[in-house]
């Protein structure tokens, strides 16, 4: 399910139509549109709990952006921008509303509201917002708020596992052949990396050469199946049946907003065929 919602949900940050909708609210620039939709559900934040919450980025990006970014665009503006950005690349991509897409939007948006949202900042911040009435805008949203309600137990992992920042993004990145996007893109410095990977050989998580060893991979392993087990509960409440007709009739959709997706990519996601 996650790579099905995901992909629906990253058109906000590689379509066309959506980095348009950023710079028209004054957000020019690839990551200031990243940084205010993402944070906007949580109002005009300062850059700690952006910090805390995104996980994964170098506390230096993060205060380049925020809160720069709400002299710009107020929260609401952003909200709106993002919102408008994603349905239009959504329309773009699906040659606007149908009886699938309306359905999906609706089974979608069921699911969102089950997701329960103690501990889950960014999950509660989305799930809090009105929903669109519109059936694409819908569906983005509801999609949207599946995946920061996931993303929120993934960091609840990491935290746990003692992987939280910097050393989560070397580890991912060696177990993934350490594609080159991957430091840039959350603004850890050479310097930084370097001592990560020195600290994760501590750990014996990585060898001498960086290569995860047995037990990296088993420590990230284990992450991922308390993320799945934590992300469990909304498609058990749902339902098999239901859960596996949004399954359907996502994954057309998915596949088409698949070839949007830089690979690699900054966030991970595997490239649907």
């Amino acid at each position: 399910m996650w790579a099905l919602f995901e992909h629906v949900h990253a058109v906000t940050y590689f379509a066309p139509e959506a980095r348009a909708a950023f710079e028209a609210a004054g957000l020019r620039g690839f990551w200031r549109g990243y940084f205010a939709g993402r944070a906007a559900p949580l109002g005009p934040v300062n850059a700690a709990p952006v910090i805390a919450l995104f996980n994964v980025f170098a506390p230096s990006m993060v205060q380049r952006a925020i809160p720069d970014v709400w002299s710009r665009a107020a929260p609401d503006e952003a909200l709106v921008a993002r919102r408008d950005g994603a349905a239009a690349a959504l329309r773009t991509l699906t040659g606007g509303p149908s009886d699938a897409i309306e359905e999906a939007a609706e089974l979608a948006a069921r699911a969102a509201g089950l997701a329960s949202t103690e501990g889950r900042a960014l999950g509660a911040a989305n799930a809090a917002l009105p929903m669109p009435t519109d059936p694409v805008a819908r569906l983005w949203q509801a999609t949207t708020t599946l995946r920061e309600h996931r993303g929120d137990g993934h960091v609840a992992a990491l935290v746990a596992a003692g992987l939280s920042g910097c050393l989560a993004v070397v580890l991912k990145a060696a177990l993934e052949g350490y594609p080159s996007i991957y430091g840039p893109a959350r603004g850890w410095p050479e310097e930084q990396w370097a001592a990560t990977r020195e600290a994760l050989t501590a750990r014996d998580l990585l060898a001498s050469d960086g290569v995860p060893t047995d037990e990296g991979r088993a420590a990230y392993g284990a992450v991922e199946e308390i993320t799945d087990r934590l992300a469990e509960e909304v498609w058990d409440r749902l339902g098999s049946a239901a859960t596996e007709r949004l399954a359907e009739l996502l994954r057309p959709l998915a596949r088409t907003a698949s070839a949007l997706m830089p690979d690699p990519n900054p966030i991970g996601l595997p490239r649907l065929t």
